[in-house]
């Protein structure tokens, strides 16, 4: 068996301050992370932030032309509703005024229509009197004059 007596002497010689064992490392390492914290500020942090802050002004600008642009279409809209209903209400009572007026000319036009109708009755029943009694007269003289022919052929 051989045996590593340096190893061996070393191990006997370590310090033994465990898990917290504060010696000349602690301060360097504090130091190292110090020095990085600030140059990774300097080098990516500031210019991310200086990204994302410009970002957030694009953002806020968009958005503010966005509700600028909202309202005026709002508004618009508004202004178009209320001229399109006052154009529909507009409408509407020409229609009813049309619709009188054209009541009134159709009515108008029946009156006169069955005032033509009914004189051209009468005209026409005047005349078919007048006829039925000339027919009537001329059936009247015509049947004595057959009859008085009849009477002479029989008494003949």
């Amino acid at each position: 068996m051989f045996y590593n007596y340096n190893s061996i002497l070393i191990i006997g010689t370590e310090k033994t301050g465990g898990l917290f064992d504060f010696d000349g490392t602690l301060p360097v390492i504090a130091l190292q992370f110090i020095l990085f914290m600030f140059i990774l500020n300097f080098i990516l942090y500031t210019p991310l932030l200086d990204t994302i802050d410009e970002r957030n002004l694009y953002i806020k600008k968009s958005l503010a032309e966005a509700t600028s642009v909202i309202t005026k279409s709002n508004q618009l809209n508004v202004r178009y509703e209320n001229k399109v209903s006052k154009a529909r209400k507009a409408a509407k009572l020409d229609l009813v005024t049309y619709q009188n007026l054209y009541k009134e000319i159709l009515d108008e036009k029946m009156k006169s229509s069955q005032t033509f109708i009914d004189d051209f009755l009468i005209e026409t029943t005047e005349n078919f009197e007048n006829n039925k009694d000339n027919i009537l007269t001329s059936f009247d003289n015509e049947i004595d004059s057959l009859s008085s022919q009849i009477m002479t052929k029989i008494l003949t």
